[in-house]
Parts: structure tokens; sequence; C-alpha cells
């Protein structure tokens, strides 16, 4: 079946095209021209001059529509993946907070087995921890939290070919051992709830550490002891030019003037955008969240003491409309931290990311106000308000 969308703004990556289109086969883009003229046979789309941009990839998220991946079975995998494409998801890393070791090996063999699907959206598993440091767990489960132990890292990495990113913080007593261990087997590891300063963070950054999960949370910024100063693992992120990082953009977890002052800094290549939702993303009034501590209160997950942020209500076009809206970041920066930066980081730029021909047909049309209005996944439209 041949599709052509007409009459759109197209972001491609030279810019945006007008007056051009896309043409789709399957669940392929056959091809990007400037040329509208209709092709005979194929099913035209018009975007009545809409913003035709790349789905959605979601590099950190836990859960959404009720259901939350540490659940580890098809039926919570697919709630919540199916709840978060309609606002833009169209590939997805699923995410588990701090896990013991059985609820991570049946995510795995979850994963493993919807992945063989060659038109999943699931693109790997992502661990947030749990060689996480204790005096920045935040919403983690604190006795879940432990230092690496080879004896239990290395069989799970051995038998997860799913596996694509693994989180801890580098101070840790092995943190590094381990970093090296996952950047040699193709896994990306991460810094996150973390206590590092710049020799921390610089020493990471060599062992394999290229990541910072979701940056200026769980984790200082400047500050100091003794009535001396030091940097935080902000600024150390900061002065590492090739450190990647990724900021939840739901307006709350990072204050809009915080998010622009990341992208200025960092750049649209090295900064992407996630959610970190939970299971009450995109989900009935009555959902709760995994972790019975967890509540939902002004539009953010939070602990139920109010002591510490636990993940968002978020979902990929809300990402956009706060970069854009709130953090006064141009439209394509915005989408391109949304796609194409996470496929880069994830090393997934091969396929997804961009729309170019030979990528699979991963399409969001968004309107003037940067509601979704039509949504492509492996070439399937699983979201239309625009015909």
């Amino acid at each position: 079946m041949l599709t052509q969308i007409i009459n759109g703004r197209i972001l491609t990556p030279q810019g945006w095209l007008k007056d051009g289109s896309i043409i789709l086969r399957d669940n392929k883009i056959l091809e990007v021209t400037n040329c509208d003229l209709a092709i005979i046979g194929a099913n035209i789309i018009d975007a009545k001059g809409m913003y035709v941009v790349p789905g959605g990839i979601e590099m950190h998220v836990h859960g959404g529509g009720g259901r939350d991946f540490q659940e580890g079975t098809e039926d919570a995998f697919r709630t919540a993946i199916e709840a978060h494409a309609k606002h833009g998801t169209t590939s997805i890393f699923p995410t588990l907070s701090s896990s013991t070791v059985p609820m991570i090996e049946q995510a795995v063999e979850t994963c493993n087995k919807m992945m063989a699907d060659p038109n999943s959206p699931i693109l790997g598993l992502h661990l947030e921890g749990h060689y996480l440091n204790p005096l920045k767990a935040g919403a983690q489960i604190p006795e879940w939290l432990k230092d690496p132990d080879p004896n239990e890292y290395i069989p799970i990495v051995e038998n997860s070919p799913c596996l694509k990113r693994w989180d801890a913080a580098p101070e840790l007593p092995g943190a590094m051992q381990f970093g090296k261990f996952c950047a040699e087997k193709g896994i990306l590891p991460s810094i996150a709830h973390t206590h590092a300063e710049y020799s921390d963070v610089k020493t990471a950054f060599e062992a394999g550490f290229t990541h910072v999960t979701h940056f200026y949370n769980a984790m200082p910024g400047f500050h100091n002891k003794q009535g001396y100063k030091y940097e935080g693992t902000v600024e150390s992120v900061y002065l590492i030019d090739d450190m990647t990082i990724e900021c939840v953009a739901d307006g709350i977890h990072v204050p809009p003037t915080i998010l622009r002052m990341a992208y200025k800094i960092k750049g649209v290549e090295r900064m992407a955008l996630i959610t970190d939702a939970l299971a009450v993303a995109a989900a009935p009034a009555d959902a709760v969240a995994f972790d019975p501590r967890v509540i939902v209160e002004d539009g953010v997950a939070k602990l139920n003491d109010r002591s510490a942020l636990a993940g968002s209500i978020a979902t990929t076009d809300r990402l956009i409309r706060t970069a854009v809206n709130l953090a006064e970041i141009p439209l394509e920066d915005a989408v391109r931290m949304c796609s194409e930066t996470p496929s880069l980081i994830m090393h997934v730029n091969d396929r997804k990311g961009t729309l170019q021909r030979g990528k699979d047909a991963d399409i969001m049309i968004l309107d003037e106000k940067l509601d979704i209005r039509c949504i492509w996944q492996m070439g399937n439209i699983i979201e239309n308000t625009l015909f």
C-alpha cells in the first residue's frame, strides 16, 4: 500500500520542507521529496499546512495507561506502550525503577518476546538502578539500593539481549568496573541518583558513562562544604562537552528557564527530552502508581510525604509543548530532542529519529497548537483526528 502525505511543513535533517511530500510503503519511508504532485494509485493524506515531524522516541518511561513496566507482564507492557503511542511515542525503551533481580528477569523475558516482532515499538530495556546512591534515592525504594555487584550484573547482562541501558551512581564502590563492563557489551551506562563531583564524573565518562539520567534531578549542583565551594554533578556534566543529557520536560521537574539554559549550553545534539512517566500518565482518573507511596498532586507524581518528586504524568506531545511554549525553544529543536537526539544516544539512528528515505515510517502531524492530529507507527495509523 502506497501512502503520500502532502501539503505539510515537513521537518527534514536539512530543515523545514514546504510544498513537498512523504511517500510511505508498508512500514518504511520510500521517499521525502520536494514534489507534492499526487501519485496515481497512492492513498493521499492532506496535512492541511500542519507540521509533519518524526515520531517520538521515549528513552526513559516507567509506565502509562494505569500500568507499570515493573509488573513485567506482556499485558502491562502493551497497555503502557499503547497509552503513550496515542500521544506521539512511536518507539520506546521501557524503564524499570530499582527492582529485584526476579522482577528484572521477568521484564527481560517479556521484552525479549515482544521485540521478536520486527514491527515492535520496543527498542530495548532500560534499568534505572538499583546501583544508586541512597542519599539521592528520591522516589526509589531505598531497601533495594546497593553497590554494583559483578556476581549479579554479569549474569543479567549475559542473559538479556534486550538490555540497552543501565544507570548507576559512579561514586559507588565497583561502579567504574560496572560501567566499563556495560559499555563493552553495548549497553549504555548512565549517571543517575548521585552525589558525584567533577573527578567522579570525569572518571565515569572515561569509563563509558557518556549519558546522564534526568539531568538536574537527584543530583547536586554548586554547593558549600565547611565554607569551601565545590562543583556539583550538574556543573561537572556541563564541563564535559561530549556528555549527553536528558531532561524531564513537563515544566515541573526542571523549570522552563533551566530547561532553556540546558538547551543553550548542551545544544540539541546532546540533549534529549524524556517523560520519566509513571503508570498514572495517559491513564484513567482512578489509576494509581505501582509504588503505593506515590501520589499525583499539582500535575506531577510525588512521594506522599512530599519529600521528593517521583516521576511525571507527561507524554511526548506535552514535552514538545513545554519546550516550545514555556522554554521558548524552536519547534524544530524541540522535536529533534524527542526523536533524532534519542536515536543518536541509543544508536538506533540507522532506522529511527528522522524523516528520511529508508527509515521506519514513524510520523506525527502537529497542528498550530502543537496538538497531535495524526500518528503513524511503522506505517500504521494509530491516532487520527485529521481526516
